[in-house]
């Protein structure tokens, strides 16, 4: 099906109109978790056990730029395109910021650092950076959804990159201050940037994957920077000729894109992650580590763990290559560390424990067709553990710790943080950052957030711009 004409005109009036004050207030709640959360990880992706930081710290350095954003974690300063694209790519790089299962969409690492950006370089106060943000996940999620998430997978695009384009313009415009044509036109070139594939479950550096993020995070702010400086663009990108729904699937449903629009909001849905990992692993990660520990289940004792998965998806986490993708990897990591951190899923922990390579190649993931049903909304799982002694435990999860129906409040947020962050901030940086999030919709210039976002020891040598 595709799209209409009006549906442009209507996501952007959107856009443009809807106000910071009708926003409800558990909307502005859950927005400022939802940001802090996912500035942990970003931040978390700059520590020195990881090598994406300094690919990073030199691309930027090697590119230039006028200093009009901060790019997180350092002290190097640059435009808001190239400041959006990095710390996109950082916010995504550990995998365990939070997500949308329906939509397949990781929509505060796109546009998070889509609004920070544009909204330091406008001097924005926080509330309009807030808004701007909700509008934002609102626009990525619900055009994911429109075109049909895994259509978009069976094709090989990634959903949150595609899609995320459009949240990411979206917040930008909002800042730049776009209406009207403008504000039409930036859509269009959104969607003439929109990309992204799964290509990068080749890639063991695991740089391609978050590079997605950062593109549309990018991409997004670079439609809004153009338009706002008079480039021209197509003004229907969801109708017209080429409309975007045939281009990427031939599945476009403007349902999704309009239903409670303005009423319900999107960031209301999204999944906090505990494990850095694909999000289709964690029910069954909950249930596994539930039957260990409630029912007392050694890793030792396990003869096979089955994970049944929605047929629709299974085939991403079975067996591929990527670890962080892998379930037969994260499960038998878990099994015996009791957690997944990111350091785990770089580097290859069955090399040096083969307790691990032996229990990984006992762990079978099936599809299952009666799962379905619920998939993409929800990604229930069955995981089932085979004693040695030929005891059989069940867990049946549909909502992980994380999820809006089992929620993860702030105290446990912000142990996250810390954990993350343990070896990039001090903890009186640590409590700035949290008290300013949470402040946010009182301060009257983003700049109060953002200057905590730099490298906190280039900031003590005094190399911050003032």
């Amino acid at each position: 099906m595709n799209g209409s004409r009006e549906a442009t005109d209507r996501l952007a009036e959107f856009v443009e109109s809807y106000r910071f004050d009708a926003l409800p207030a558990s909307v502005v709640a859950r927005t400022k978790e939802v940001l802090y959360d996912g500035l942990g990880a970003l931040l978390g992706a700059t520590s020195p056990r990881f090598d994406i930081g300094d690919v990073l710290r030199e691309f930027v350095q090697g590119m230039g730029g006028t200093p009009e954003a901060q790019v997180f974690g350092t002290s190097h300063r640059t435009n808001c395109a190239l400041a959006a694209l990095v710390n996109g790519t950082l916010s995504y790089y550990c995998d365990i910021e939070s997500h949308h299962p329906g939509a397949i969409m990781h929509a505060i690492a796109i546009v998070g650092p889509a609004a920070l950006a544009v909204g330091e370089k406008m001097e924005s106060p926080g509330r309009d950076v807030l808004a701007a943000i909700v509008v934002g996940i609102d626009v990525a999620c619900r055009v994911s959804s429109a075109l049909n998430p895994p259509a978009l997978y069976a094709r090989g695009f990634h959903p949150s990159c595609v899609a995320g384009t459009f949240g990411a313009m979206a917040a930008a415009g909002r800042l730049y201050g776009l209406r009207g044509r403008a504000l039409r036109r930036a859509f269009g070139l959104a969607g003439t940037q929109a990309s992204g594939l799964l290509a990068w479950v080749d890639d063991p550096s695991e740089h391609a994957r978050p590079f997605n993020m950062g593109l549309a995070s990018g991409h997004g702010v670079t439609a809004a920077r153009l338009t706002f400086h008079g480039f021209g663009g197509p003004a229907a990108i969801f109708g017209g000729k080429y409309p975007l729904g045939r281009a990427f699937t031939g599945a476009w449903e403007e349902t999704p894109l309009f239903d409670r629009l303005g009423e319900h909001f999107k960031v209301m849905e999204l999944y906090f992650k505990r494990y850095a990992c694909c999000a289709f692993i964690h029910p069954g990660l909950d249930g596994l580590l539930d039957i260990l520990h409630a029912d007392g289940v050694p890793p030792e004792e396990i003869d096979r763990i089955v994970l049944r998965f929605p047929r629709s998806g299974y085939k991403v986490i079975d067996n591929n290559p990527l670890r962080s993708h892998c379930a037969q990897y994260v499960l038998a990591l878990a099994a015996y560390r009791g957690s997944v951190q990111f350091h785990d899923i770089l580097h290859d922990q069955r090399e040096k424990d083969p307790r691990l390579q032996a229990l990984s190649a006992r762990v079978t993931v099936l599809g299952d067709a009666d799962l379905d049903a619920t998939y993409p909304d929800l990604y229930r799982s069955i995981v089932e553990v085979t004693t040695a002694g030929g005891a059989v435990y069940a867990r049946d999860v549909t909502y992980p710790k994380g999820a809006p129906e089992n929620p993860l409040g702030w105290a446990e947020l912000d142990d996250k943080f810390a954990v993350l962050t343990r070896d990039v901030l001090s903890r009186e940086r640590h409590t700035g950052i949290a008290d300013a999030v949470n402040a946010l919709d009182h301060l009257e210039r983003i700049t109060a957030l953002t200057r905590l976002l730099a490298s906190e020891g280039e900031e003590r040598r005094g190399r911050l711009e003032p």
